[in-house]
Parts: structure tokens; C-alpha cells; sequence
């Protein structure tokens, strides 16, 4: 018995047969499907990440505007009033008329105003979006009307957010504010929401 397995052969025919025409044309059909899917889904996925770096840039810069001004940090000139125990406010404008771009600015009078044109004046920094994105809206709730303009200013040593508009003082009528940012397309949109506590909040 032992002697018959042994001498037991695998025979392994030789097969010449490959892939059909049809078959290789199914196969490149599906790669081609698979990968048109794959550069259209990556689009929108660029858009969303481009958008939730902007929104995340502006957040930023409300934080930081938050943390100069509790701090106490000095800007770049050195304002140098009467008081020497003065410090100034930080904030941060947004003007719809130039939906892209924002000013971080030090509130040297603690007007809660942006008193400058362009980058001059009280001006620290000003941020152009320099993708297709752009700040679509700014929203006050509960009212849940459209406004033109908003400053947010943080003053020591208080770390609530003042919230302002065209020199009008929202920060005790409002709930919070909403600055809308969207893509070229305006489908695909993220939101800001500023709070007179200080929190800043992304959606």
C-alpha cells in the first residue's frame, strides 16, 4: 500500500488559456469607474479640508486676540498713554464688503472699533483668503438677521468677547454670532459661532 502512494504522480497539465478580450475589457472598464469615483470624491474632500482650514484659521485668531489681551501683551509700537498700568484690546474685524479677508488689530483706544483702512492704523495683521473660499454671511441669533460688519474685541481682565457692529454694542442683546464661510460653488459651507463668553465654536 505504502509502495502504490508512493509511486503515485501528480500529473499538472499545461494550460496556454489567459484572459479573454471580453474579460480584459471588463477589467479596465471597472479600474476606469473606480478611479473617476475616486478623483471626484477627492475634489470635495480638498474643498472640505480647505474650509475647515479657514474656519480654523479665523478661530484662531479670536483665540489669540482672547489671549494677548488677557495677558496683557503689548503691541509691536509700543502705545505709551499716561497710565502706565494701561493695556490695550485685542480684536479681530470682519467687513462683508471684502468677503476675503479679515484684520487682527489691538484696540489701542479700547473703542472696540477697528480704526484704520486696509493694514494701517491700529492693524496687526490682515488675513486675504487666497483659495476659492470666501466669509458668505454674518448672522447675530436670535434675531437671525444678517449684519454688514462685526468687530470682536477682548479687554483685561475680563475674557468675554465684546461684539460689535457698524459702532453698535450687540454684546448683551445677542446670544451669539455666526460668520458663514463657503466655497466657489456655495454647497459646501462652515460656520463660526462667536459667543459673548468667548467661546468660539465650529460647526
Amino acid at each position: 500500500m505504502v509502495k502504490i502512494i508512493c509511486n503515485f504522480k501528480f500529473v499538472i497539465r499545461n494550460s496556454q488559456k489567459g484572459m479573454t478580450l471580453i474579460e480584459l475589457v471588463v477589467v479596465l472598464a471597472i479600474f476606469a469607474v473606480l478611479s473617476g469615483v475616486a478623483i471626484f470624491n477627492y475634489g470635495g474632500l480638498q474643498t472640505k479640508v480647505d474650509l475647515t482650514n479657514l474656519a480654523n484659521n479665523i478661530a484662531l485668531q479670536v483665540v489669540q486676540a482672547q489671549n494677548s489681551a488677557s495677558s496683557g501683551l503689548l503691541p509691536p509700537a509700543l502705545y505709551n498713554p499716561s497710565d502706565p498700568s494701561w493695556k490695550p484690546s485685542y480684536g479681530v474685524y470682519f467687513d462683508m464688503t471684502i468677503p476675503k479677508q479679515f484684520i487682527y488689530f489691538t484696540d489701542l483706544n479700547s473703542n472696540h472699533q477697528f480704526d484704520g483702512t486696509d493694514c494701517s492704523g491700529e492693524c496687526l495683521n490682515k488675513y486675504t483668503i487666497t483659495k476659492n473660499d470666501y466669509i458668505s454671511e454674518i448672522r447675530i441669533f436670535p434675531a437671525n438677521s444678517t449684519i454688514t460688519n462685526l468687530t470682536i474685541t477682548f479687554t483685561r481682565p475680563n475674557s468675554g468677547a465684546n461684539l460689535y457692529s457698524s459702532g453698535a454694542d450687540l454684546t448683551t442683546s445677542v446670544s451669539y454670532a455666526q460668520i458663514t464661510i463657503v466655497d466657489v460653488t456655495g454647497k459646501i459651507f462652515s460656520h463660526i459661532d462667536l459667543y459673548p463668553s468667548g467661546r468660539v465654536q465650529i460647526n
